[in-house]
């Protein structure tokens, strides 16, 4: 089974070498320039994509709306994406050893921010890459869930996260 990359790792791409992207900072934060008016009643968070050129030879990269898809919640619903106040990547070349950042502001309601899945296909020399998945949540309802039953926190996406990479850890694994 394929299991998406937890917010934070890096995924290489095979076809371009040197090249990696990666999801991360993904957090509850306002927009720059003020809430959308379609946004009401949802709560904002942020997430950054880096994409980062460890090779030899620079790339032209893009990075732009309908290229990042976030989806929230148990049922994987469409998150409300802020054109407006996000930043992305246009035709880019990122030479070796460094770095560009596309910042992407979005909003969903606050229950549904504990799970957070964010897909990524980037293009790389006018060539469409392979999208990738990364999963992660924020800890807005972390005063909510201290009282919810322990046996929640066994079926949680951190806990099943964390016994994944601990199975894949341990000595005699595979």
């Amino acid at each position: 089974m394929y299991e998406p990359n937890v917010v934070g790792d890096w995924q290489e791409y095979d076809e371009h070498a040197g090249l990696r992207v990666r999801v991360h900072r993904l957090e509850a934060a306002e927009p720059p320039r003020g809430r959308d008016d379609a946004a009401g009643g949802l709560t904002y968070f942020t997430v950054r994509v880096t994409v980062e050129n460890r090779g030899a030879q620079p790339y032209s990269i893009h990075l732009e709306d309908g290229q990042i898809d976030v989806r929230v919640g148990p049922d994987g619903e469409g998150a409300f994406i802020d054109w407006r106040n996000s930043q992305f990547i246009e035709g880019f070349d990122v030479y070796p050893l460094r770095r560009a950042t596309a910042v992407l502001y979005a909003a969903a309601p606050e229950a549904a921010l504990s799970h957070v899945d964010v897909q990524v296909q980037l293009r790389v020399e006018d060539e469409w890459a392979d999208r990738r998945l990364w999963t992660g949540g924020i800890g807005v309802l972390e005063a909510t869930t201290a009282s919810a039953p322990a046996s929640a926190g066994q079926h949680s996406l951190a806990h099943q996260v964390s016994a994944f990479l601990k199975d894949q850890t341990e000595p005699g694994t595979a």
